[in-house]
């Protein structure tokens, strides 16, 4: 019987392990507050054998970012929009096999309730792409959070 728990238990933090970039609030939760200012966090995962090296993320629409943590061993460039909203930030730096980067930054939610889809674009270093932006259902979902 313990061995069966432990089994269960090991199969359970791996698959924690193995799940793909997520963008959540600083509490982990997958929900948050109409208009309210929160913490989020984007959680990403080397999934391959190889580093990761550059990271995407897309800001939903409604939603404006208002500042980040630093992340140490990476550089931070973001786009804006001609109104001077951020529309899209990207990290750039390492991310070793078997390890994951966390990205912390501060948004203002939409001022309406609904589901927030953030588009997270990995890159490796032989250059290939992870879309976690819904597209390729076998790949993985985008990144949602419920705006209540």
């Amino acid at each position: 019987m313990f061995r069966l728990v432990l089994t269960l238990l090991s199969t359970m933090l791996l698959s924690v392990a193995g799940a793909h970039a997520t963008v959540r609030t600083e509490a982990g939760l997958g929900e948050s507050k109409v208009g309210i200012t929160e913490t989020y966090r984007l959680n990403v995962p080397t999934e391959k054998e190889i580093s990761t090296t550059q990271i995407r993320l897309v800001v939903p629409s409604g939603v404006s970012l208002t500042r980040f943590e630093t992340a140490p061993g990476f550089t931070r460039t973001v786009t804006k929009n001609a109104d001077g909203l951020v529309t899209e930030v990207v990290w750039k730096g390492r991310v070793a096999p078997m390890e994951y980067a966390r990205f912390f930054f501060q948004a203002r939610n939409p001022a309406a309730a609904g589901d927030v889809v953030w588009k997270i674009y990995q890159t490796y270093s032989d250059g290939s792409v992870a879309a976690w932006d819904g597209s390729n259902p076998d790949q993985g979902p985008a990144s949602t959070v419920t705006i209540k």
